[in-house]
């Protein structure tokens, strides 16, 4: 394609967004408009400044939709160990559960926030495949394995068995 210019190029992905269900990679976002993938993270950025719900993911960028039918949120606790990430993240999505996100409470920062939007097997084993090839640190690491995740799913059903399932792996912090 050949290079888009300015808000040509912004609208152009914002479409591009809108119309995918699945998260874009930066780099394919700047193949589709010719630019380079920095070109692109700036763009987003000045996307979300107009408010557009756009979040980046380990996936790529993704457009939030608002759904039809909401379905139930909740945030959860856990503490672990680095070895049991996959693990945790397994067994909230084979119970049907999306991890939207993790958080941590920093001493100096507050809090830390990144968006995760696993919602499949799939998407922990690329998750944490990005993880050891980039030998990157959880932030859960900054917290002795602290932290919390908001989770998703069509029911409290499918929350509550998925917490129980972490429970019994001893991953959900237990609240005294």
């Amino acid at each position: 394609m050949s290079k888009l210019l300015g808000e040509e190029r912004r609208n152009y992905l914002l479409n591009l967004l809108k119309t995918e269900q699945k998260p874009l990679t930066g780099t394919y976002l700047a193949e589709q408009t010719g630019v380079s993938r920095q070109v692109i993270v700036q763009d987003i950025a000045l996307l979300k400044a107009k408010n557009e719900p756009i979040v980046a993911t380990p996936q790529g960028y993704l457009y939030l939709r608002s759904p039809s039918s909401q379905p139930t949120r909740r945030v959860i606790a856990c503490q672990h160990t680095f070895e049991q990430t996959e693990r945790e993240l397994m067994i909230l999505v084979e119970h049907g559960v999306k991890v939207i996100d993790v958080i941590v409470e920093h001493p100096i920062y507050g809090q830390i926030q990144g968006s995760l939007m696993l919602e499949a097997k799939k998407d922990v084993h690329d998750f944490m495949q990005k993880v050891r090839n980039n030998q990157a640190k959880l932030l859960s690491s900054l917290t002795e394995g602290i932290h919390l995740h908001t989770v998703e799913a069509n029911d409290d059903k499918r929350i509550d068995e998925a917490c129980r399932a972490l429970e019994a792996e001893g991953i959900l912090l237990k609240k005294d």
